[in-house]
């Protein structure tokens, strides 16, 4: 069934046989085949007449559920009468979190778009290809960020339309305040979300309206049973599915509110949380390590669910909170490809230095690379499958790599105890998680083998106790006399010229030669 006009995304997804395994049997995840998510994660509070309540803060404002539902019906007019935005066009967002790229996010979804939300550091090249790759026709950029939306060209993109006193705000002022939400199916395309893999070229993972709505009933209500008094906070971007479930749809859902930081640091989240009474916060391991050593300088008396997420929880940085705030840190494992967190704990369950178990609507196991359920506490591959799965567009081979017999393999060595409890061993990959941010090794060679001085070079992580692990980058210069603090330098600052910044590499070793096979393949293991 064709569900949109323009059916880019229901075309490049991966047929049925390829598709992983889906586990809907519970009540709370059947959902109506006409299903446009919006209508319950906003519109709901609207006819439920809690309008009035606080939806969205910030340091300077506050909306309240009418105030973001009025905006996002602008908006969706804004798209569909004067963008000509056609049901299932993709919509890129590019903005730091703020209410207006939520009502935008909204907007999106209400007009029949798909939302492809990017993370502010992103560069020019980088937003180029990831709208050449979804063949993306509109846009959304916040002013703040419009030098690098401004170098961009695609023959794709056609309309880009800036906000933050800007043209958007001009074309809503006219627009009604109601819009008739488009009518999608459960099992639409809503977003898009772009993973760095181990090849230069970035994959995209599309995700259902249903995937969107089930999320909500399964990490938030295992592990943070919120209630609509809640407030969230947190330093994921929005951009990341992370930062969205954990500042936008978890919130909305349950009718508590979200503090929204455009620029986070340590003191900025807890000054939010000391300020604002912020309830429930999200954040990486690097953040909860810094945030310990200087929450002795706040009240935090209002948190009660810390969240981390994005890299491993090393135990010292649970055990140092614990023990300063009597508070202990959720850990959990999520995927771009699983949009949220499946594998995670609560109060009730949770052991100091374990991932946990597998939530609510989630199964687990270990596995060896025949796909063998291997013995419990033998380092093996995560298999997961439940209410969300990988669905790469228009990439079967890497579909295919993904998801095997029905489970998705995320690519991450665990162990898994006698108690059923999942313990992180490793990554599978070149993939580095650094400060909680996903980077391709690939990715990072691609850029610095355009530098004029750089010969050839291979990019590896390696463990850092502040970082979880940093950018290592070995390096053979064309003239290898040049080799010198000072290039070392001028290298990491031209990078973060031409690509985000938090890719550069924080190490770079100058090399005679790098070691390879006899077939010339890069021998990353040695460099390691």
């Amino acid at each position: 069934m064709k569900h949109f006009e323009d059916n880019f995304a229901h075309d490049f997804l991966p047929k049925p046989e390829l598709q992983p395994d889906y586990i809907l049997n519970l009540p709370e995840f059947q959902q109506p085949e006409i299903l446009n998510c919006v209508e319950r994660l906003l519109d709901y509070h609207i006819q439920s007449r809690h309008g009035a309540d606080i939806c969205l803060r910030t340091f300077e404002t506050a909306w309240t559920y009418q105030d973001l539902f009025e905006k996002a019906n602008q908006i969706a007019h804004v798209l569909v009468d004067d963008l000509g935005l056609k049901s299932g066009n993709r919509v890129l967002l590019r903005s730091a979190n703020n209410p207006m790229m939520v009502a935008c996010w909204f907007a999106i979804l209400k007009a029949g778009g798909i939302v492809v939300a990017t993370m502010p550091l992103l560069r020019a090249k980088e937003l180029t290809t990831i709208i050449d790759c979804a063949e993306i026709s509109h846009a959304f950029c916040d002013n703040e960020l419009a030098d690098e939306m401004n170098l961009v060209e695609s023959e794709f993109l056609t309309e880009v339309c800036f906000y933050r006193d800007s043209t958007l705000e001009k074309l809503m002022a006219s627009k009604p305040k109601t819009f008739a939400n488009y009518q999608s199916h459960s099992a639409s395309v809503a977003l898009i979300g772009f993973t760095s893999g181990t090849t230069g070229l970035p994959k995209m993972t599309a995700h259902f309206h249903r995937d969107i709505l089930n999320i909500c009933e399964a990490f938030p209500s295992y592990s943070l049973q919120p209630t609509s008094k809640d407030i969230f906070t947190g330093s994921p971007p929005i951009g990341f599915t992370f930062g969205l479930g954990g500042l936008v749809l978890f919130p909305m859902y349950f009718g508590a509110s979200s503090f929204l930081i455009e620029k986070s640091s340590p003191d900025v989240l807890l000054q939010a949380i000391q300020d604002h009474k912020i309830t429930i916060c999200f954040t990486a391991p690097t953040a909860w390590r810094v945030i310990t050593t200087k929450v002795h300088n706040f009240n935090i008396s209002s948190l009660r669910k810390c969240v981390s997420a994005g890299e491993t929880l090393p135990l010292q940085v649970w055990q140092d909170w614990y023990d300063t705030t009597g508070l202990k840190i959720i850990d959990g494992i999520g995927a771009t490809e699983m949009l949220h967190i499946f594998i995670s704990s609560n109060e009730a369950n949770m052991k100091p230095g374990a991932t946990g178990l597998a939530i609510k609507g989630y199964e687990a196991k270990i596995i060896d690379e025949q796909g063998n359920e291997v013995p419990r506490n033998e380092p093996g591959r995560l298999a997961v499958r439940g209410i969300t799965g990988c669905k790469y567009l228009n990439r079967p081979e890497k579909q295919q790599e993904y998801v095997q017999h029905g489970w998705n393999i995320t690519g991450d060595i665990f162990r898994q105890d006698e108690e059923g409890y999942f313990w992180f061993m490793a990554r599978g990959d070149d993939m580095i998680i650094s400060s909680g941010y996903n980077i391709g090794a690939v990715e990072v060679e691609s850029v610095l083998l355009t530098h004029e001085e750089i010969l050839e070079c291979a990019v590896v992580g390696i463990p850092d106790s502040e970082r979880g692990m940093l950018v290592c980058a070995h390096v053979v210069l064309k003239e290898k006399s040049k080799a010198s603090d000072d290039l070392t330098t001028a290298i990491q600052l031209w990078f973060k010229e031409v690509a985000a910044p938090y890719k550069y590499p924080r190490v770079i070793h100058f090399v005679e030669e790098l070691p390879k096979t006899e077939t010339g393949k890069i021998q990353r293991f040695k460099l390691k």
